[in-house]
């Protein structure tokens, strides 16, 4: 089963009223929401990235496993949902940014060394979902 699809964020964003964007530098189709903005940006190092992370407010809502973008949005006063399901903030972004930077270096010491992916199925499905769920209400 594959990973949580951007149509569900989308719906569940939409459902909840707010405001839905999309930001990639190509490669996405535009949503079949019509209500949900499509935001291209310029080719180039973390452009989409920047885009998110100035955009952002206090309060809003970004969907990533980028936990630099995370810390970012976290920083501007949002909330961030991973597809995994984790919900960051405050309270764990820098442990979260730290295992990054560490397995980061052990690939980097060790080029062999190779990331393996859990399956995704329907109960990481669910876990995705309901932490999305909460953070759109704000809980």
């Amino acid at each position: 089963m594959p990973a949580p699809s951007g149509p569900e964020a989308v719906a569940a964003g939409l459902r909840h009223r707010w405001r839905v964007r999309l930001v990639c530098n190509g490669g996405i189709r535009p949503s079949a929401h019509p209500g949900a903005e499509l935001v291209i940006v310029p080719e180039g190092p973390d452009m989409a990235d920047r885009v998110i992370a100035e955009g952002c407010e206090a309060g809003d809502v970004a969907v990533t496993a980028d936990i630099p973008l995370a810390a970012r949005v976290i920083a501007a006063g949002g909330r961030v949902v991973r597809p995994d399901g984790m919900a960051l903030g405050p309270g764990n972004i820098g442990p979260a940014l730290a295992a990054r930077d560490l397995a980061a270096d052990l690939r980097a010491a060790d080029p062999f060394r190779q990331g393996r992916s859990r399956a995704f199925g329907a109960a990481e499905r669910r876990r995705f979902l309901d932490a999305l769920e909460r953070a759109l209400r704000g809980v």
